[in-house]
């Protein structure tokens, strides 16, 4: 079962650098994470999110090597790479993948304008070592009641003694 955590940071730079934090420690099977999106609330009150994975660009990509491949069968391999991406981007863009986009925008609406919110779906986490110097607030949670309270205490610590 994924655990999904959200947490909130002053700015999208600040979400980002601990996005690749993440990402980095996935390297190094500290954690394991589905999906980790961070959504920003512009200047003129909408929400942006940052995907991990564009469904759109994966989508054309394989919409044109199966449209190649169907057009080759038909004798017009121009037509059917340029069916096949259409077709894929189209998916792709109608696709959703890991956290719900929907879900993610209603709890961003919440946030000051200019902040942002680090969204991830996590399967696995050794949480003394990943969650050091995160630093944020935590919005939301699908922890237990002991897990989240921990999850919170350490952020809080973090926030109180800076990284060097």
């Amino acid at each position: 079962m994924s655990d999904l955590v959200a947490i909130v940071y002053p700015s999208e730079a600040k979400a980002e650098e601990v996005r690749q934090r993440l990402l980095r420690l996935q390297k190094e099977y500290l954690i394991t994470i589905s999906d980790a999106v961070i959504a920003v609330k512009t200047d003129s009150g909408g929400i942006k999110l940052n995907q991990l994975v564009n469904t759109t660009a994966v989508g054309a990509m394989t919409g044109s090597f199966w449209g190649l491949l169907i057009g080759v069968l038909f004798l017009n391999p121009i037509l059917g790479v340029a069916v096949g991406a259409a077709s894929g981007a189209l998916g792709g863009a109608l696709s959703d993948f890991g956290i719900d986009d929907k879900f993610m925008k209603e709890l961003a609406a919440n946030l000051q304008t200019g902040n942002a919110a680090l969204f991830v779906l996590i399967k696995h986490m050794t949480a003394d070592k990943v969650i050091k110097d995160a630093g944020g607030v935590v919005l939301k949670t699908s922890l237990d009641d002991t897990k989240e309270k921990a999850l919170r205490d350490a952020l809080a610590s973090a926030v109180e003694r800076p990284a060097a």
